[in-house]
């Protein structure tokens, strides 16, 4: 039994496809096979069942595999630990992010990172807090920055900071004529949405109390996949949509009159890093965090705990 055979079942556990697994690797797709057939011989047993399409774990593989994911884990800490020892920040960090977060808070740190550490490469995907969970518990990814909490076994959370929910409101709406926004005071049928798979959605959803208000969910017309979409369907038209605080950093002073803000205490979202339990890489995590909590704004690590609004992430 080698690491390198360990790599390969991993590898082909993640992909579900020998050429996938094989060109994570940098082999030819016959000598992934072939590898993973003496691992097999040697343990006397399958791990995969290749009669499946996608090819799939055995039940015994299922096991083995995830035994496999801890050795590898435990020597890359190893590694790690003697690669930290020398004071030296370097190397490759996968990061995942979800859309939400991604084009406001990743201008804030990606550049100072990278500068500071010119031998650290970044790798960063947006991705939906399920996929970003999938890609975690997978190994696909070092660390997930996400709104939280989630309560997902395995998957440990440590709070960034929070970040205020606001509203941005049409001067057509008759919510732009008051001074501290109700949720009662949302038409469900004037909001601008997320699509589904967003975190954010739910989050709205949520906090609107819509299911409450609505029955045919008419409302649902439009669904946006960005939430510059919908600020600017807000900005062109009549309605009103719900943004994170970040978004409304870069305002010009026009589109910062049709804020409005939700009476106190102000609702919240949390956002939070999130590893696996196998994490490794923690040095370079630990260089990660603290650049993003040196950036943030100052109004922003002031926030406090209030009313955070839960999210579905199913």
């Amino acid at each position: 039994m080698t690491f390198t055979q360990l790599e390969y079942i991993v590898a082909l556990d993640t992909h579900r496809h020998f050429a996938l697994a094989a060109e994570q690797c940098f082999v030819t797709q016959p000598t992934l096979s072939m590898q993973i057939n003496k691992l097999e011989q040697e343990l006397g047993v399958k791990i995969f069942d290749r009669s499946k399409q996608p090819v799939l774990p055995t039940v015994a593989g299922v096991e083995i595999i995830e035994k496999a994911r801890k050795i590898l884990a435990d020597r890359n800490e190893l590694l790690e630990n003697i690669q930290s020892k020398k004071d030296v920040v370097k190397g490759e960090l996968r990061i995942g992010i979800i859309p939400t977060l991604a084009p406001y808070l990743l201008p804030l740190f990606v550049h100072s990172l990278t500068k500071r550490f010119p031998e650290l490469k970044l790798k960063v995907s947006e991705l939906t807090t399920q996929s970003l969970i999938i890609h975690l518990r997978e190994g696909r990814i070092d660390v997930g920055i996400l709104v939280t909490p989630l309560q997902e076994p395995g998957i440990t959370e440590d709070i960034l900071f929070y970040e205020e929910l606001v509203a941005y409101v049409s001067k057509k709406n008759s919510a732009y004529q008051k001074q501290y926004v109700l949720s009662k005071d949302i038409d469900p049928d004037k909001l601008w949405l997320l699509e589904e798979g967003h975190c954010f959605r739910s989050q709205i959803i949520n906090l609107c109390e819509l299911r409450k208000k609505t029955k045919g969910g008419s409302h649902f017309e439009y669904e946006a996949g960005s939430i510059e979409t919908l600020r600017r369907m807000v900005d062109l038209h009549d309605g009103i949509t719900i943004l994170p605080e970040l978004a409304t950093i870069d305002m010009s002073f026009k589109q910062r009159q049709n804020l409005r803000y939700f009476k106190p205490p102000a609702p919240m979202r949390e956002v939070s890093m999130v590893v696996h339990r196998h994490f490794v890489k923690k040095k370079l995590i630990e260089v990660l965090k603290q650049e993003i909590l040196k950036v943030i704004p100052d109004k922003i690590k002031k926030n406090k705990k209030t009313v955070v609004i839960p999210i579905d992430t199913l």
